[in-house]
């Protein structure tokens, strides 16, 4: 697996590379602006040329751009959903900007809509992005269910897909956090396999382009997402383990988003990552 963790853009987007090598990183995230603002300041040709060149030199990918905490493509009030539908618009070229391959999205929340509206929304969201791109394709990534957030169960993200008018260009980021609090057990290899088996039956494994690598603080089937560090929550190591030595996800980025110490960097946790590989 391609091991990886979100890295900060401060001081310049090129910035972020470094920081993944430092962190002995072969993939990583970003935001491309701060994730709880609508507006950013545009991206500068020359930032995203050094981008760019850095990674080329770096050798460092799959890259994967996480979208704004504030984008709601099924949101119930029509002033919100219009911003939201613009804003991940913005991200879309921005991450097309960079040259970066992957803009991951939550599906959002349905307020009192009905489920298939919503779905209906998400879909015509992702594809007024697709459609203003070139080569980016949206990751949906797999939510914990709290509230009305939709995308805790693979169905959902399966009727986005087909609903899709791009769905060539429509993957899934795998959350094994979000994933364990809607319901999935993936406490034991077994158990994992399980869920796995589901995914490519419902969903189809071919579609699996990311993980995010989080154990919980919460329990099974809770619906609440807090993340833990690898091993220290309620999945437990045997899940890492497993995706780590899983040949099928041998070149996935595997991306932590665990919260480390404020001033830490994610080394610790991609080394214990990378430890669990065996030869």
């Amino acid at each position: 697996m391609k091991f990886g963790a979100h890295q900060s853009i401060q001081g310049g987007f090129a910035r972020s590379i470094d920081r993944a090598l430092t962190d002995n990183c072969s993939s990583l995230q970003i935001f491309t602006k701060a994730p709880s603002m609508w507006k950013a300041k545009p991206i500068a040709d020359s930032d995203a040329g050094d981008f760019r060149t850095t990674r080329e030199s770096a050798g460092i990918g799959p890259i994967v751009v996480h979208d704004s905490y504030l984008i709601n493509p099924c949101a119930e009030k029509d002033e919100l959903r219009a911003k939201s539908w613009n804003g991940l618009l913005e991200e879309g070229g921005r991450t097309e900007k960079l040259g970066i391959e992957y803009l991951v999205l939550h599906p959002g929340a349905l307020g009192s809509l009905p489920e298939n509206e919503g779905l209906e929304l998400v879909a015509g969201c992702i594809d007024q992005v697709l459609a203003a791109t070139g080569n980016l394709t949206i990751l949906l990534e797999t939510t914990a269910g709290q509230g009305t957030s939709i995308g805790h169960r693979f169905e959902q993200l399966a009727a986005i897909i087909e609903l899709s008018q791009h769905p060539d260009r429509v993957q899934v980021c795998f959350d094994t956090c979000h994933v364990f609090a809607a319901g999935y057990d993936l406490r034991t290899t077994g158990k994992a396999k399980s869920v796995f088996a589901e995914f490519d039956s419902v969903i189809g494994l071919d579609r699996l382009a990311a993980f995010h690598l989080n154990d919980s603080k919460k329990e099974l089937g809770t619906r609440v997402d807090r993340h833990a560090l690898i091993g220290k929550g309620h999945i437990g190591i045997e899940l890492f383990r497993y995706l780590a030595n899983e040949p099928r996800f041998a070149h996935t980025p595997g991306i932590l988003e665990t919260p480390i110490p404020k001033g830490d960097t994610y080394r610790n946790e991609v080394l214990l990552l990378q430890s669990l590989v065996q030869s």
